[in-house]
Order: C-alpha cells, then sequence, then structure tokens
C-alpha cells in the first residue's frame, strides 16, 4: 500500500467516525433526556430519606407517657433516630399540638374518647391537618382516691367535695367533667380543682383536697404512690358496666384483689373501674418508614402482659379513635416490610428507594437501548433508500417511452448530481457499501437511459467513403 492511499484511507475511516459519532448523538441526546424525564417523574412519587429527628409530645413529666416515651427514645436511638420528647399538660395539648403545624410535633399519646374533641383556637381546622392512629397502645383505668375519712360509694357522692381533675389541657379533666357531669356535677356546681399527678396527690396526701381523679397506666408512679399510701383508698365503680355504656370511649375492667401486692394483699377487694385507650397518634405527613420504626417500637414496650392484658394482647389495631394509617394496616396485617427483616432500618430504606428508581430503568432505558441500534440502522438506510423512488421512476418511465434529446440530457445530468450526492452522504462505515450499491443502480437506469440511443446508432447504416 503507497503512502497515498494509506492517507486516504486513515482519511475514510475519521470521516466515518465522525459520522457516526454524530448519528448517535443525534440519537443518544433524545434518549437521555427522554431517560432524565423518566427519572424526574419517579423521583416526584419517591418517599424522601426519613428525618433522623422525631419529635413527640408526650405528657407529664413525671406520668406513665413521659415513661413510655424514654423507651421509645432508647429504642429509636439503636436505629440512629434521635427522639425529642415534649412533655405537656395531657391528651388534649398533645391533639392540639399535632393539629398545630407552630407545634412542630410528629406524634403524640392521646387517649380514647378525645377523637371528636374541639381544639383550641391555635391548633389548625381539622380538614387541613388529618391524623392518623398506629395502635391502640395499653388501657389507662379512670383511678378515683379519696381519703378514707370521706365515704364515696358513688360518683354523686363527690359532690360538694373538694376533687382534683387535672389541669387544662389534660385527657383527665376532659374525661373526669364527662363522668361527673352524667352524675350531675359540674364545674358550677362543684368543688373542683386544677391540680393534677403529683400535685394532686401531694394535695391529697396533705388533705387540702378529699378526692383525686387520675387516668394512668398502672405503671405510672403516682398510681403506685397513692395506691401504697395507708390514708388514701380507691373507689369502687359498681356502676362501671352502665358508664360504660353511656361513653363508649371507656370499657369496664377489673382491678383484681392482691394484684399489686399478694404479700399484703394489696388491694384487700376486686375493685370495678372504667379505663379508655392510649393512641399512639401520628400526622399525616409523617415518614412511613419512621411510622413502621414507631410500630416496632410499641410492640418490645407494650406487648408485654399487664394487670389488665394479656401477652401479645396489645398494641391493637382495634377500635381506635382516628383512622388506622396504611402502615399500621400492613404491619398488623403482615409484620415488618420485607427488607426491614433482614438489613439494617437506614440500609433497608436506601434499598427501597433505589428499588424504585429502578423502574425507570426497566420500563424506559432498556426498551430504549434496545430500539436505538435498529432506530439508528434505519436512520442510515433512509438517507440511502430515498433516492431508490426517483430510480425506480426514472427506470420504468424509460422501459415506456423514449426520451427526447434535451429531455434525456437534463435526466442524465439529475442522474449525475445524484451521484455526486450519494457520494457525499455522511453515512458510517458500516453502511458504505449501501452507498456503492446505489451508485450501481444509478449507473445501471444510466444504462437503461442511454440504452435506446446506441440502439439506433447501431442500427445507422455508415457513410460511404468517398
Amino acid at each position: 500500500m503507497t503512502a497515498d492511499q494509506g492517507t486516504a484511507m486513515t482519511r475514510a475511516k475519521a470521516f466515518a467516525r465522525r459520522a457516526t459519532l454524530r448519528e448517535w448523538l443525534l440519537l443518544g441526546l433524545p434518549a437521555m433526556l427522554v431517560i432524565l424525564a423518566a427519572f424526574w417523574i419517579t423521583l416526584r412519587f419517591v418517599q424522601p430519606a426519613p428525618p433522623r429527628t422525631l419529635t413527640m409530645s408526650t405528657g407529664a413529666a413525671d406520668g406513665a407517657y413521659h415513661r413510655f416515651a424514654l423507651q421509645y427514645r432508647e429504642i429509636l436511638a439503636r436505629e440512629g433516630v434521635t427522639l425529642e420528647l415534649k412533655p405537656s399538660a395531657g391528651s388534649v395539648e398533645n391533639l392540639a399540638r399535632l393539629k398545630d403545624d407552630a407545634g412542630d410535633v410528629d406524634v403524640a399519646f392521646v387517649q380514647s374518647g378525645l377523637g371528636m374533641l374541639t381544639l383550641t383556637p391555635l391548633a389548625q381546622p381539622p380538614e387541613e391537618i388529618r391524623l392518623f392512629s398506629l395502635a391502640n397502645l395499653f388501657q389507662e383505668p379512670v383511678w378515683i382516691f379519696h381519703r378514707r375519712a370521706v365515704p364515696l360509694a358513688r360518683l354523686t357522692d363527690l359532690a360538694g367535695l373538694r376533687v382534683a381533675i387535672g389541669p387544662p389541657g389534660s385527657g383527665t379533666r376532659k374525661v373526669t367533667l364527662d363522668l361527673l357531669g352524667a352524675h350531675g356535677i359540674d364545674e358550677k356546681t362543684g368543688r373542683l380543682s386544677a391540680l393534677g399527678g403529683s400535685a394532686a396527690m401531694d394535695a391529697l396526701l396533705e388533705g387540702s383536697i378529699d378526692a383525686a381523679v387520675l387516668i394512668a397506666a398502672p405503671e405510672a408512679p403516682v398510681v403506685r404512690r397513692a395506691l401504697a399510701a395507708p390514708a388514701l383508698r380507691l373507689a369502687n365503680l359498681d356502676n362501671a358496666l352502665a358508664v360504660s355504656r353511656r361513653f363508649p370511649y371507656l370499657k369496664p375492667v377489673t382491678l383484681a384483689r392482691g394484684v399489686f401486692d399478694l404479700r399484703n394483699d394489696m388491694p384487700e377487694r376486686d375493685i370495678q373501674l372504667v379505663a379508655t385507650q392510649a393512641n399512639l397518634v401520628i400526622r399525616e405527613d409523617l415518614h412511613p418508614a419512621l411510622a413502621y420504626l414507631l410500630l416496632e417500637a410499641a410492640v418490645e414496650i407494650h406487648g408485654t402482659p399487664g394487670l389488665f392484658h394479656l401477652p401479645g394482647e396489645y398494641p391493637t389495631a382495634l377500635a381506635t379513635d382516628w383512622p388506622l394509617a396504611e402502615e399500621a394496616r400492613r404491619y398488623f396485617r403482615t409484620g415488618r416490610p420485607f427488607l426491614q427483616r433482614y438489613l439494617p432500618f437506614w440500609l433497608a430504606n436506601f434499598v427501597e428507594r433505589m428499588l424504585v428508581l429502578l423502574v425507570p430503568v426497566i420500563a424506559v432505558v432498556v426498551p430504549l437501548f434496545k430500539w436505538l441500534p435498529s432506530l439508528f440502522a434505519w436512520r442510515q438506510r433512509s438517507k440511502i433508500n430515498r433516492w431508490y423512488g426517483e430510480l425506480k421512476f426514472l427506470e420504468r418511465d424509460a422501459a415506456r417511452r423514449a426520451f427526447a434529446a434535451d429531455e434525456l440530457a437534463r435526466t442524465l445530468d439529475r442522474l449525475d448530481r445524484m451521484e455526486q450526492d450519494a457520494a457525499r452522504l455522511s453515512i458510517p462505515l458500516a453502511f458504505v457499501d449501501r452507498v456503492y450499491t446505489l451508485r450501481e443502480h444509478i449507473h445501471y437506469v444510466r444504462a437503461r437511459l442511454l440504452a435506446p440511443a446506441a440502439a439506433a446508432a447501431a442500427e445507422t447504416p455508415a457513410s460511404p467513403l468517398p
């Protein structure tokens, strides 16, 4: 091979590479835009990564809600989530915080019976922020403690007595007012105090009040303290069943004799009580992954047996005051999400999000890259095939009639330009053979057009020599 031939070959290869790159860019850029659009659309439907901080509104700092919240904080910390606790006056304030955007609360303990409660003006309208329940966690009896010197056979006996019913914002105050109202006692006719929790118990032991109503889990320190105080007694509600019929959010329960202390037989008799249930309530915008994490913590904390329930009875999805969250429905039906069963929390959440991002890859990218080579080949063939229509027309026309001299000249000129255009086509090297095939066919049609003239020239006799 000569130097000139080598140079020509190098130029041809460079030209073919440029042509190929240009063609792939013409197809690749729109394809890339389609892929980016698919990912963008998918990302709009993908949940962001869960936040690493969660805020819970609890209750009084010395109450059962706050003690349980400390256990939730410890469990969530194992998964790298920080649970910030905000003590409150009780369930009513917790509910108001959940409804209030400025409250920055994601989850709270709320006792049953408050689902239809009218919130404070600080809260947002109910239709703007939806609340959901993850589960009922445990039963909260209504404890009515009174001094032994004060006879108390029925709730009507509280009329005229100094009774602590809990501070404003507490669920205890709301339920107590419901019960007292049903027995003919209200804030105008009764001597009602806003004390609650430890403050109410101190006042009761000091004698500055006659009775105190508490709504708390049996594990609450204030309940244990009251039960152990010799000067106090726990009221027995003989009409507990009737009360539960009037107030469906209350359930009759029995505190068994000696259940707190078998040796000292405390309490010394079976006591009839009514109880609410504690709900774990979340805002609708809580990240689903954190909802599952809270449910796992709830099972670990509240799944053990208690004074009023059997092992595994709580937490439960039954009879919640708020609509059950979709995550809770799935959890109680099938358990933890598949990946969270085998992977750490953050890794499982990352993998779940990545799997969602695979949707555009499978639905768009794979078919697109499968069709691109075919589309590329079609584009190259179309550049060449567009000439064949005109060639076919000329060939058919030549077969039907003879061209006049001026028409033949114009047609041959058109064929020459067609051949020049074909030679200048920007075609990748893999399709160059089709260009040469086109040029051969142009030569073939040219020969068909010139055939009648050549035949006529052959039939004309030669002129005689002079």
